[in-house]
């Protein structure tokens, strides 16, 4: 059951659903990458203002699950107006920032989103924009990524089951 903090702003409540940490694993399997199992541990938090604020470790793992190694790390933070229109600043270690957009479906906990705007630093690899579907599914918070390059058309990134 989903819980509505008392001191949550009233524009985020139809993104209550997102709310806390969650940890998985999956396929990261893009190409001009290294194809890996990885988990991840996600958290969004709140503070009574009027976005949620986001942060994303993964790690490559081994034939175990355990941990060998760092794959990425995220930040950022997410806003909803009243057209259920979503919006998204995001930070990444790799030295790529975000802006996505994009729409909380209707009568159900499911977000798409899409890259509106890139900035890459000349150390970051080729990278123009992505897509990504965030669903809330039997208490469990999933997702599915795809990712672009000047050198490819979107190709997923497997989320954590």
């Amino acid at each position: 059951m989903i819980e509505i903090p008392s001191d949550l702003h009233k524009d985020l409540v139809p993104l209550v659903f997102l709310l806390g940490e969650w940890a998985g694993a999956g396929v990261h399997d893009f190409p001009g990458s290294e194809k890996c199992n990885f988990g991840q541990e996600v958290s969004f938090t709140h503070d009574g203002r009027d976005f949620l604020e986001y942060h994303s470790h993964t790690w490559v793992l081994d034939g175990e699950g355990n941990k060998v190694r760092p794959l990425e790390t995220e930040s950022g933070f997410w806003r909803i107006d009243a057209d259920r229109k979503v919006e998204v600043t995001m930070t990444r270690d790799d030295g790529v920032v975000e802006i996505w957009y994009g729409d909380l479906a209707k009568q159900k906990p499911q977000i798409d989103l899409v890259t509106d705007a890139v900035a890459r630093t000349a150390a970051s690899g080729p990278y123009t924009g992505g897509k990504r579907l965030y669903g809330y599914v039997k208490s469990d918070l999933m997702w599915v990524g795809e990712k672009q390059t000047p050198r490819s058309n979107s190709a997923p990134t497997c989320p954590p089951t």
